[in-house]
């Protein structure tokens, strides 16, 4: 069940009535039936893996509780290390166990070894880097006395299954998302009209440019060979705007409904597209990932309290890291390798928090630095995401190389395009219209915010895209 589809339409309603007008009574009643809702919502993908989210719930549930009432350190880490393998194998097996298998038997093959790896043939659970990544910090946060122990199972049931983040997150934090979830919630309507605001604008991404763009960079990418220097830079735009689109809208619309249960989410994305440098990006583009790695792992690395060399150690494993949690491929190696090396020069010359401020711009050569700066990250940014949609290393090598020694920049005709170069014109509408809201949640609040949704309405009616892509690239991983 997706986000934008029409059975999720049918869902989301019923479980706000259920939820608000059926069983309010108290805060009990109310988690019982978003456990209950979310335990569905996660059926529907594949009931056949909902024993593994149960599983993983009461696994931390009851190490938590374990590592709290121990005598000992030595107790303490016994069953720290015990939830942290046991998450960790899960993960290894369903998501990394196939690419290990493969990487070790071709490199057998490479010396001369000819191997024939056992595979597993199973299919990777949805969501499983999400509400695993929920759990490891809930445990962790524990160990390291940050928090108590949560000893209500439904309350902490609820905290790693939600389900408007239960399969591509944000990943949420015990200290900010249990103690909304053990108090009674009171139905706020203004809260309420901003979750549905949210949601709309985030629909209005996935559905009318994330999925418009898909066709494009989709027809590209799997042509490349057969594209010229200015296609292969479109499709490289295009699907910089797709996932932009796919994984923020999937972000808006998970957090605007859980407005309407009363519940805030953690802000994912800020307007990732205006930063002036790679560190700033990273500050604004999956924010929920990016300071899990950085207070679960860069930190206690060493962080940056040692020296240079201690601190581009860090920072290329945080970034590796990241790359590898997308997926098993070494492509996502490479691209997380690449913004690693984006990176390094920032924390070289000590310049990796100069733009923490929103970024603005006027008729002065200052701001035309600062546009040059837009420009140039974004670029960059595009570059990289080229190893992150090609199949191979080899492949996005010979995209960006083709790039380079065709330079035929004519105008080509895709075959299944819907709008032809029309489609640039409402990526550009897009962007001038996130520019103008750079310092709000979401465009359509604020002034002429009735205008505003009666325009997102019309394109996602008129504009949407129903039949194909509906699938968010984030569920994969």
């Amino acid at each position: 069940m997706f986000f934008n589809s029409f059975s999720f339409a049918l869902f989301l309603p019923i479980v706000f009535l259920l939820y608000w007008f059926v069983f309010n009574k108290n805060k009990s009643t109310q988690n019982a039936v978003l456990i209950i809702a979310s335990y569905y919502f996660y059926s529907c993908w594949d009931w056949r893996f909902l024993f593994l989210l149960v599983f993983s719930t009461f696994l931390d549930y009851y190490t938590g509780i374990r590592i709290e009432k121990a005598k000992t350190e030595t107790g303490r880490k016994i069953w720290f290390w015990l939830s942290i393998s046991i998450n960790l194998g899960f993960l290894g097996v369903f998501k990394y166990y196939n690419f290990f298998a493969s990487s070790f038997s071709e490199m057998l093959n490479g010396v001369g070894l000819q191997t024939s790896p056992l595979l597993l043939d199973v299919v990777l659970p949805v969501g499983i880097s999400f509400y695993t990544f929920h759990g490891l910090s809930y445990v962790i946060d524990i160990y390291l006395k940050r928090i108590k122990a949560e000893y209500n199972f439904v309350d902490y049931s609820l905290f790693v299954s939600y389900f408007p983040l239960l399969v591509a997150g944000p990943i949420e934090r015990a200290t900010h998302l249990l103690p909304q979830v053990k108090v009674k919630r009171s139905f706020d309507f203004e809260k309420a009209k901003e979750g549905i605001y949210q949601f709309i604008w985030g629909l209005v991404k996935k559905v009318v440019i994330a999925d418009t763009c898909a066709t494009y960079a989709n027809a590209i990418f799997d042509n490349y060979e057969s594209m010229n220097s200015l296609s292969l830079l479109l499709g490289a735009v295009y699907f910089a705007f797709q996932i932009y689109g796919d994984f923020s809208g999937y972000s808006d619309m998970a957090l605007g409904m859980s407005k309407l249960f009363g519940i805030d989410l953690l802000r994912n994305f800020n307007y990732p597209y205006f930063s002036r440098d790679i560190a700033e990006f990273w500050r604004r583009w999956h924010i929920s990932l990016s300071s899990w790695f950085r207070d679960y792992l860069y930190i206690p690395l060493g962080g940056s309290s040692g020296g240079m060399t201690m601190k581009v150690r860090n920072t290329f494993i945080i970034f590796l890291v990241s790359g590898f949690w997308h997926g098993a491929n070494w492509t996502f190696i490479a691209w997380g390798f690449i913004n690693a090396l984006y990176f390094l020069p920032l924390l070289l010359l000590n310049k990796n928090r100069s733009n923490m401020e929103t970024v603005s711009l006027y008729w002065d050569f200052a701001s035309f630095k600062v546009f040059f700066s837009i420009i140039s990250t974004f670029a960059l940014t595009c570059l990289a995401w080229i190893f992150f949609r090609a199949k191979s290393i080899e492949v996005a090598v010979d995209y960006i190389g083709r790039i380079v020694t065709n330079r035929n920049f004519a105008s080509q005709y895709l075959e299944n395009e819907r709008y032809n170069y029309e489609i640039l014109l409402l990526v550009f509408a897009f962007v001038i219209t996130e520019w103008n809201s750079r310092t709000q949640i979401e465009p359509i609040s604020g002034k002429y915010s009735m205008v505003k949704l009666a325009l997102c309405l019309f394109a996602i009616i008129a504009l949407g895209t129903y039949s194909d892509y509906k699938e968010f690239i984030y569920f994969q991983f």
